[in-house]
């Protein structure tokens, strides 16, 4: 079987034997569009409800970090025709843990043939790579995300020892009645984003997120920041709610409206993506009161319902708040994680 780089291919130990399957790495910007469509298809038959367009993938690329597409993903082709791929990188998270993460997305009708497990095989081969060029003072980890259901990932990923490590819930305010009106606290108030407030809004959000178990160093860096201002969510900054203090930003929520995923999901969902409060600014009523305004910001954006996510073990409780301010979980997703060893065993089938 075969690597390409660029147009030239190379062996691929332990693929499975298909007819006319070969394999190659990224190539350039013409691949956005067949990964959009294979990543679509693979992650409905695994029931992740999340849509990647091109032009997201193409953000995604100009703002990369500890990932190289021309080393670390994979494409998997029958006949010259695009089936899956697989992807690796690395992130920093909180007490000096180095997490090595994967994904192996594969088109529904070539699933069962062994192809994904070699393709989760190959990441982790390539992680291990990546790892022992890493200080060995961190705690280091594979991690996989994936639907809590029961899906062909999630078999494969305890198949090969990876367990739960924490759960993410998304919750949902099922209508937009009743919106709490409750009052700023005392010298806060609220003003309409303005472009040159961003850094200061995404430097108050990175000291208020170090708290969360699901940090990662790389969100805010300058490359970090810049992928997410344009992510499509976060485009819409007249329904950001963010709460000032003088020159100080004391908490916010980016609030959005995924239209993509609305169409492909049939719904009116609105989102509040990303809710934070600064620890001198937190016991005072700040986060209700801007989930409040949030919510009202995006009833008049016409949408009926209202979104968000949130680590179910969260060691704030911004659980017990969500659920007061009328939210309820929707749907559930699962961190996996395996200790990153040196010496994988290689005899166990692929399936």
């Amino acid at each position: 079987m075969v690597i390409g780089s660029q147009r030239e291919t190379t062996v691929v130990s332990n693929a499975p034997s298909i007819p006319g399957l070969s394999f190659r790495r990224f190539r350039d910007e013409t691949d956005f569009k067949t990964l959009a469509e294979v990543m679509q298809r693979s992650r409905d038959a695994d029931l992740y409800e999340l849509v990647e367009t091109p032009e997201d993938i193409a953000d995604d690329f100009r703002h990369i970090q500890n990932c190289d597409p021309s080393k670390d993903m994979l494409f998997v082709e029958i006949n010259r025709t695009h089936v899956g791929f697989c992807r690796c990188e690395w992130h920093d998270r909180p007490g000096s843990v180095r997490t090595y993460e994967h994904v192996a997305h594969l088109v529904p009708e070539w699933r069962g043939k062994g192809l994904r497990h070699m393709m989760l095989r190959e990441n982790e081969m390539r992680l291990r790579e990546i790892a022992k060029e890493h200080p060995s003072e961190y705690g280091k980890f594979f991690e996989v995300r994936t639907n809590f259901k029961e899906n062909h990932w999630k078999s494969l990923l305890e198949q090969e020892g990876y367990r739960p490590f924490r759960h993410n819930l998304t919750m949902l305010r099922p209508n937009l009645d009743d919106i709490p009106d409750l009052p700023m606290p005392q010298g806060l108030e609220v003003r309409p984003v303005k472009p040159e407030d961003h850094r200061i809004i995404f430097k108050a959000a990175e000291e208020a997120f170090r708290d969360e178990p699901g940090f990662a160093e790389e969100m805010f860096t300058e490359e970090g920041m810049k992928s997410l201002s344009e992510w499509r969510i976060f485009r819409q900054p007249e329904v950001w709610q963010v709460a000032w203090e003088g020159d100080e930003v004391a908490g916010g929520i980016v609030n959005g409206i995924d239209v993509e995923e609305n169409k492909k999901f049939n719904r009116n969902w609105g989102y509040t993506v990303a809710i934070f409060v600064r620890r001198a600014y937190r016991n005072r009523g700040l986060a209700s009161a801007l989930i409040g305004r949030s919510l009202d910001a995006l009833k008049k954006e016409g949408v009926s319902q209202a979104a968000l996510g949130v680590d179910s073990e969260n060691p704030s409780g911004a659980n017990r708040l969500y659920e007061r301010m009328g939210f309820r979980p929707f749907a559930q997703y699962t961190r996996y994680r395996k200790p990153l060893d040196f010496s994988p065993l290689q005899d166990k089938p692929l399936c």
